[in-house]
């Protein structure tokens, strides 16, 4: 049935950045399809009631662990490194199970916090594990989410001078073959698409020259996007001059990682000059800013990337590194680490709203079908209800949203399906999810001994 939102004061995020006061947007199907002037309705239409709220297009996660959800709270003041030889013990026991539920909680708190599309970073696969990527979009059309899933991978463990053990690294020909079939099994790239996968090899300092040379061949091969940690911490620098006589960009680049189908997750490390070459090839940042914070790993040159035309959109990271996993609460933290950072005039809360819509969106490769407002585009869409009394008396709604309390959620909708409605998620029971993911928690730490 079509559903018509009214009396909202609509946040855009389109081409001309218009804010709508009082204006009414008709959904009918998984499109948007009438914003102010609406055509004659069906009697069945669907009104729902914005008077207090503001409606703003879901907000776009570009980086996550899911399976971490089960792993939060521990390592908490470790640094990068120290943190994940603390937990790949523990990650190594990972399962179906464990994945599965993971991913619901992790799903279903980003919902909760305005998310309407996510990515997911996975890339432990323990050989006994089982089909994880199965799990995790099986959750994921659970819950009723905007998938983006990323085939992970590792080929270099400890005994080769990685960090990962060894059990939960494959070989280069493991790790072609999964990605191949991944890829045939689950991605779709029609425009209204709920499942898109990519390839990921996890991070310069856990993956061979050879696996990254040959799986951005693979990708483009079968026409997917690429995605890895990059200059996320000083440590990973010192690794790169040490292994490879160069900053961990440059390294990518020269096996091919660079481009329009390419983002990296954090980017707190890049220079002038390497601003510069990711604005000419058009390669992606996912901005993660409480978890580079969590770990100490520095401030993002957020502002920079953005004046430079890089896309840039906002992740909230694996929840072991950022045990919020709230998204807008990204774009809060996006305004104060830039401010922190560069002064007052930084990163404005426009801008930060940006960055978590039609931003992650232009990251993501789906600009074109959601990320903002407009007739025609997917309607994948949150209503905030800013009548509570952390957000009366803020009159400004943009800033009510990114400076202020997360605002409840009134209704959100993904691809036209609501999921969310008076602050309740509609596709799961939370509190039965939040009873699994603590069994799976003493489950995985007790079997990592």
């Amino acid at each position: 049935m079509p559903t018509l939102i009214e009396n909202a004061h609509v946040i855009t995020v389109d081409a001309d950045r218009r804010e709508l006061p009082d204006t009414p947007v008709l959904i009918d199907g998984a499109r948007i399809v009438a914003i102010g002037d609406l055509p004659t309705l069906p009697a069945d239409t669907v009104r729902v009631d914005g008077r207090g709220c503001a409606l703003t297009p879901g907000l776009v996660n570009t980086h996550h662990h899911l399976y971490q959800w089960v792993t939060r709270g521990l390592a908490a003041d470790h640094t990068l490194f120290e943190w994940l030889t603390r937990l790949y013990p523990i990650w190594a026991g990972i399962d179906e199970s464990a994945v599965r539920t993971a991913a619901l909680g992790g799903l279903a708190h980003l919902a909760l916090s305005g998310a309407t599309t996510t990515t997911d970073h996975h890339y432990v696969f323990p050989a006994d594990g089982g089909d994880l990527l199965g799990a995790e979009i099986d959750a994921a059309h659970t819950v009723g989410l905007r998938f983006h899933p990323t085939r992970g991978s590792m080929d270099l463990s400890e005994k080769d001078g990685g960090l990962p053990p060894d059990s939960v690294v494959q070989t280069i020909d493991e790790i072609l073959t999964a990605g191949a079939e991944v890829v045939a099994k689950w991605h779709d790239p029609s425009a209204d698409s709920m499942l898109r996968v990519a390839l990921a090899p996890c991070s310069p300092f856990s993956v061979t020259t050879q696996l990254l040379t040959e799986t951005a061949t693979q990708a483009r091969e079968l026409g997917v996007r690429l995605h890895t940690h990059l200059a996320e911490s000083r440590d990973e620098n010192d690794y790169c001059a040490e292994h490879f006589g160069c900053t961990p960009l440059q390294y990518m680049e020269s096996v091919g990682w660079v481009g329009d189908d390419v983002w990296f997750a954090h980017g707190v490390e890049f220079t002038d000059d390497e601003i510069t070459r990711l604005a000419a090839t058009a390669t992606g940042v996912a901005h993660c800013p409480t978890s580079n914070a969590r770990l100490g790993n520095g401030i993002c040159r957020t502002r920079d990337l953005v004046d430079a035309g890089v896309p840039v959109g906002l992740g909230v990271d694996g929840a072991a590194s950022n045990e919020s996993c709230r998204l807008l609460e990204e774009a809060h933290q996006a305004v104060l680490m830039a401010r922190a950072r560069g002064g007052p005039t930084a990163l404005t809360t426009r801008a930060a709203l940006e960055l978590a819509t039609i931003g992650g969106a232009r990251v993501l490769g789906r600009e074109a079908d959601t990320g903002s407002v407009e007739v025609g585009k997917l309607a994948d869409l949150v209503l905030w209800d800013l009548s509570t009394v952390a957000h009366s008396g803020i009159d400004d709604p943009v800033a009510a949203l990114v400076l202020g309390a997360i605002p409840p959620i009134a209704s959100s909708w993904v691809n036209g399906r609501q999921i969310i409605a008076n602050g309740e998620i509609l596709t799961v029971d939370v509190d039965l999810v939040a009873a699994d993911v603590a069994r799976e928690h003493r489950r995985l730490v007790a079997k990592a001994g």
